[in-house]
Order: C-alpha cells, then sequence, then structure tokens
C-alpha cells in the first residue's frame, strides 16, 4: 500500500501551477509521476508548469491527448509527457518505447491506469479529485526516499 505523502487542497489553477513549479526542480531523469484522475481534474495543468519550470526557455507544451508522447529536453535529460487514455491494450506501451523510457527520462503519465503492473517501484503518483472549483491532490508513493526529496518543497 502505497505511503501518502502529501495532500492539500488547491483553489485554483494558478495554485496548481505555482505546485507544479515548486516540484519542479526536485524532479529528474528517471523519475515516474502518475498523474491519476477525471477528466478536467488538473493532470495536463500540472505537467505543464512542471514541463514549463524544467525549460531553459518557455515553449508551447500542448497536452499530448492526440500525440500520445511529447518529449521535450530538459537540461540533462529528457521529459517524456504521455496521455494513454486513448490506449486499450498494455501491448501498446511498448510500441512508444515508454518502459525504456523510464528508466532515463522524467516521466509524466497522464491516465497511467493501463499501465500499473509497468510502473516502476519509484513512482510518485499524482491523484487528483474535483471539489467544485478547487481540486484535492494527494502525492503518495511506496518508494521511502520521495518522503525525503519532497520536504521542504510542499
Amino acid at each position: 500500500m502505497a505511503q501518502t505523502h502529501f495532500t492539500t487542497t488547491l483553489q485554483s489553477e494558478q495554485a496548481m501551477t505555482q505546485l507544479g513549479a515548486a516540484l519542479a526542480p526536485v524532479l529528474t531523469g528517471g523519475d515516474c509521476l502518475a498523474l491519476r484522475g477525471a477528466v478536467g481534474a488538473g493532470k495536463s495543468v500540472l505537467s505543464r508548469s512542471i514541463i514549463l519550470a524544467r525549460l531553459d526557455a518557455p515553449e508551447d507544451v500542448p497536452s499530448p491527448t492526440f500525440t500520445i508522447v511529447q518529449t521535450y529536453d530538459a537540461e540533462g535529460f529528457e521529459i517524456w509527457h504521455c496521455d494513454l487514455y486513448r490506449l486499450t491494450h498494455i501491448d501498446q506501451i511498448d510500441e512508444l518505447g515508454l518502459e525504456d523510457a523510464m528508466d532515463h527520462a522524467l516521466c509524466l503519465i497522464e491516465w497511467p491506469e493501463i499501465m500499473d503492473a509497468l510502473l516502476p517501484k519509484r513512482t510518485l503518483y499524482v491523484d487528483l479529485k474535483t471539489q467544485g472549483d478547487a481540486r484535492v491532490l494527494t502525492l503518495s508513493s511506496n518508494d521511502t526516499a520521495w518522503e525525503r526529496r519532497l520536504q521542504g518543497v510542499l
């Protein structure tokens, strides 16, 4: 069972963006974030803010809803932003090269449920639930190293 590290209520999209910017500096290649929540819960907003905070220069960061994967070059590693909503079978993960990317890239995976069995032990789960206009965000992981890494950030 995952150990919860942090739960908070975010009152606005700006608060979600600020949280992503605060998380970004502690994330690096080989990290995997599994973003779970309903349509409109804020998965793409949080991912976009993390990506923009890690890039040297601002660029357009679209949701990978139709491309499935968008990649970005951060300093020292790649960022893979994935939206697995449209995948129908776990075998499609292999075609994307995502398993290999999880070894060296920062992987932000929206709708990760199809590949739960393939997610590394070190995965940080980001659960988002709507509560009126607000979002309740919970970070959890089976890897206790996240406890240390998240201290002072959140």
